[in-house]
């Protein structure tokens, strides 16, 4: 096995993933040239769709705020070792909490309500991360496996919730009734209304700012804290965190829940901030592109919010393209994105070495 090849931190963090993205999009220009469009105008177009537009903006921020939660889940379970493919059921079980709140308790102020939905959310978000965190401490079950199947298992429960038990009466719709009103995270058309600014309706809303705050604290853990430290010790190398007296079952039963509870962010922003009711499969899939996110931002929290504004965009941007150009189907845009995750995710070292190489002949390898 050859040595990995070292590279200076900002080639590292700046360089590589440019280098990564830009060929993900030259080889998608290539199958849109092959399907008879421009790649360049598509490319603008996707651009101006997500960017060029407070609509498109706040829809792209708003794609972005879920994948930043999803993302962060999947890098800290990086950290500790564990690859908790689980975000998705994890995320569809907290939306749970979110009603239970929403529909509960509504008698109470908002400055009560909120922060209570926003702590059920989390915490079932972490509960359906905590058997296979277990199974995986006390027992030896593989992580992958058994958050594969619990994606499955949040399924079939929350469909059994929505049709037969939470559905409202009299309704076929397998939905909530909507949440009462003290629940509801203010959307930012309203927040900047208030203080006299115009914005257009979109489901942006001020999940935004806890998702930033969220990337901020996650750095906090996992570089200034001791328990950081022991996640980072414990995927590194078990071993040699039990001959430090860092109990590797322990931490992975905590890096479980704290990214549990990370999934539970997008209940917050998709429920509480957006729908405001819990519909069949509300998550989307967005659980899944949380792996893709992590991969992207070289499981790091700025790096997380950097590539989640870059899938938002695509979401949007993609949205905007397949409704001008027919050609350019929902599928095709969904190459698109997997191309962006196969080129800054499971290749992302194929530039590392010729970059080191020509970083040597500059002289600029320090």
């Amino acid at each position: 096995m050859s040595a990995p090849v070292e590279l200076p931190k900002w080639a590292d963090v700046v360089v590589i993933p440019l280098l990564n993205i830009t060929l993900a999009f030259v080889i998608s220009g290539l199958v849109v040239l092959m399907i008879g469009e421009d790649p360049i105008g598509a490319t603008k177009l996707m651009i101006t769709g997500s960017l060029g537009s407070l609509n498109g903006l706040g829809y792209t921020l708003y794609y972005a705020t879920s994948f930043m939660f999803t993302g962060l889940a999947v890098a800290v379970a990086f950290k500790a070792g564990l690859f908790n493919i689980g975000g998705e059921g994890q995320a569809y079980f907290a939306g749970l909490g979110a009603a239970l709140v929403g529909l509960n308790l509504g008698f109470l102020p908002a400055f009560i309500v909120v922060p209570l939905a926003i702590a059920a959310s989390l915490l079932f978000g972490a509960l359906w991360a905590l058997i296979p965190a277990y199974l995986q401490a006390k027992r030896g079950s593989h992580i992958v496996i058994t958050t594969i199947m619990f994606n499955s298992l949040a399924t079939a429960l929350m469909s059994y919730l929505l049709v037969n038990v939470l559905r409202k009466t009299g309704s076929m719709d397998p939905s909530t009734q909507i949440f009462a009103a003290s629940s509801f995270i203010p959307r930012m058309k309203d927040v900047l209304g208030y203080f006299g600014f115009a914005a257009p309706e979109t489901p942006l809303n001020l999940s935004l700012f806890l998702a930033l705050i969220t990337a901020f604290l996650v750095w906090v853990l996992i570089w200034r804290t001791r328990l950081g430290y022991e996640i980072r010790t414990v995927g590194a190398n078990p071993h040699a965190a039990v001959y430090g007296g860092v109990s590797p079952a322990r931490i992975t039963i905590l890096t479980m829940l704290i990214s549990g509870a990370l999934c539970g962010g997008l209940a917050v922003n998709a429920l509480l901030g957006e729908a405001h009711r819990v519909q069949l499969d509300y998550t989307a899939g967005f659980g899944f592109v949380g792996i893709a996110v992590a991969l992207m931002g070289r499981a790091h929290p700025l790096g997380i919010v950097l590539a989640s504004i870059l899938f938002g965009m695509l979401y949007q941007g993609g949205a905007e393209l397949a409704f001008d150009k027919p050609k350019i189907t929902r599928d095709m845009i969904m190459v698109i994105q997997g191309l962006v995750v196969l080129f800054g995710g499971a290749l992302e070292g194929l530039f590392r070495k010729p970059l080191a190489d020509f970083l040597n002949r500059i002289g600029m390898s320090g």
